[in-house]
C-alpha cells in the first residue's frame, strides 16, 4: 500500500514561492509517476503536473513556467516548486500515485493547503 504525504504548505504573499514535498513510505517511488492536484474552496480539483517515472514532466497551460515539479528517487520524495505565486493558487494540494501521467491515480496523500494572501 502507497502512503504519501505531502508538505511545505502554508501562508505567502502574492509573489512569493513555496515547495512542496511528496514523500511516500511503504514503496519505491521509483516505479511511480506522480501528479500534483489542488482544490480551492467550491471549485473543483485540477491536475496541476506530473512526473513520469523516466523524469519527463507534464504542466497545467496556465502554469507552465511558474511551477516546476522534480523528483528525488533517493530520497523517494517528489516536489513543486511554485514561483511568482498569485492568490488563485490558493487550494489544497495533493499529490498522488500512479503507473503513467495521465491514467488513473491509485494512491492520494491527505493534502497541504496553501493560501496566498498579502
Amino acid at each position: 500500500q502507497v502512503q504519501l504525504v505531502e508538505s511545505g504548505g502554508g501562508l505567502v504573499q502574492p509573489g512569493g514561492s513555496l515547495r512542496l514535498s511528496c514523500a511516500a513510505s511503504r514503496v519505491t517511488l521509483d516505479y511511480y509517476a506522480i501528479g500534483w492536484f489542488r482544490q480551492a474552496p467550491g471549485k473543483e480539483r485540477e491536475g496541476v503536473s506530473c512526473i513520469s517515472t523516466d523524469g519527463s514532466a507534464y504542466y497545467a497551460d496556465s502554469l507552465k513556467g511558474r511551477f516546476t515539479i522534480s523528483r528525488d528517487n533517493g530520497k523517494n520524495t517528489v516536489y513543486l516548486q511554485m514561483n511568482s505565486l498569485k492568490p488563485e493558487d490558493t487550494a489544497v494540494y495533493y499529490c498522488a500515485a500512479t503507473i503513467r501521467c495521465g491514467g488513473g491515480y491509485n494512491y492520494w496523500g491527505q493534502g497541504t493547503q496553501v493560501t496566498v494572501s498579502s
